[in-house]
């Protein structure tokens, strides 16, 4: 089975994750594909195989060297976003791309067009894989999966490439971001991981957000609208009044690069009482905090002016950036770097706006930058991926593993 065979076959299963079941995997679907994994990774050879009852899948290639080799793994997520529907995903090849829009679904006129999604012009002359416009595509992060795969299958063929021993971890539920809530990173085994889990190509991520979720319950006071006058409190007015006093231009649709935001995900409510719910984000650990503090002072504020319970807070962490746990150990990164300069690849150093598997491993023991699967427009229904980005992903994994042993 060749890459492109591979992951074809993987996006026919629906993995979408699911938040509201609170369970591990969030859904059914997730534990059906790594079952189907599992009898892969038997059929091609590989060792130690261990599936969980939470759906994390583990296995070993040996190491065909007698050098003392550090342990390295590859991980990759199997669930797609609730964000869109990853279910009867119908994909289909744009060979030789030329350049112009590309026509997803005649029915419901849905286009991927150049205008709108620039970054296509980048990919001119490449083999690319698109959805038909009804569903996500699921390269996130199935396209990680299989080039782990295809990379594992390559060094088994070519035993003149000499590594140490490599695992592999495919997990449930990231974008729920529970992906390594219960991940065993001492079963595992390894010095370090990588996970296969980035967009464009040349990526190469070990710093990301720093993440918190916060929501804000108003209390207000119901009266007769008629005789509310020095009576009513509408809670949802005091929602708006708390919610303009945020900053207005630090938001994710004002902001790029390192700069971090308040976002707005749900609000609900009517006059009794009001909620809404924020991520915050920053990759700055002391922006981070203050913007904490922030959101502590404002609810503060909505209470001396309306008395005391009438905003209640409730503020939770969520991961952290990945850079202090990776800093001390750069050479992860260096190894990285050279693999894709090896493979005919420019690195590309950046800073992931959002989050990683990766993070929370690297805070529980296992460092794990985060490098290119090669998709685009991840989570929706204009999600693509060439097929020549994918091929050089799995060759970085082939040259990781080789320049490991050679060191």
């Amino acid at each position: 089975m060749t890459l492109v065979e591979r992951f074809l076959k993987y996006v026919s299963f629906d993995t979408q994750s699911n938040e509201e079941t609170n369970v591990t995997p969030s859904t059914e679907g997730q534990m059906v594909f790594a079952r189907y994994l599992k009898e892969e990774l038997e059929e091609l050879g590989l060792e130690e195989i261990s599936l969980d009852e939470n759906g994390y899948l583990f296995a070993t290639l040996p190491a065909n060297t007698d050098k003392e080799v550090p342990v390295v793994g590859f991980i990759a997520h199997m669930d797609t976003s609730p964000d869109m529907s990853g279910k009867n995903v119908s994909p289909r090849i744009v060979a030789n791309y030329d350049g112009g829009d590309i026509l997803l679904n005649s029915a419901e006129n849905i286009v991927l067009s150049t205008e709108r999604f620039p970054e296509l012009l980048d990919h001119k002359g490449e083999d690319l894989i698109v959805t038909d416009g009804t569903t996500l595509l699921g390269a996130d992060d199935k396209a990680g999966i299989a080039e782990i795969v295809s990379a594992i299958v390559y060094l088994k063929e070519h035993p003149e490439i000499k590594h140490g021993k490599i695992r592999i971890g495919f997990n449930p539920d990231e974008e729920i971001g529970l992906g390594a809530h219960k991940f065993d990173v001492e079963k595992f085994g390894c010095d370090w991981a990588y996970t296969m889990d980035g967009g464009e190509v040349g990526e190469l991520e070990f710093e990301n957000f720093n993440a918190a979720s916060a929501k804000v319950v108003f209390k207000g006071r119901n009266v007769h609208p008629g005789y509310a006058k020095n009576k009513m409190v509408n809670s949802i007015r005091v929602a708006n009044q708390f919610m303009s006093m945020l900053p207005a231009e630090e938001t994710p649709e004002h902001t790029e690069g390192y700069e971090g935001f308040y976002h707005l995900v749900g609000i609900s409510g009517e006059v009794e009482q009001t909620t809404v719910s924020y991520i915050i984000r920053d990759h700055d650990r002391a922006r981070f905090e203050e913007r904490k503090k922030n959101m502590e002072a404002l609810v503060g504020k909505i209470n001396a002016e309306y008395g005391e319970g009438t905003a209640l807070l409730e503020l939770h962490d969520q991961y952290y950036n990945m850079r202090e746990k990776i800093e001390p150990v750069m050479h992860v990164i260096d190894i990285a770097f050279k693999a894709m300069q090896e493979a005919g690849v420019k690195p590309a150093v950046k800073a992931i706006r959002g989050g990683t598997d990766g993070a929370q491993l690297s805070f529980k023991g296992l460092p794990c930058p985060n490098i290119f699967a090669g998709g685009l427009n991840f989570h929706g229904r204009f999600e693509f991926v060439p097929i020549q980005s994918m091929e050089k992903a799995m060759k970085v994994v082939v040259k990781i593993a080789q320049l490991v042993a050679e060191r």
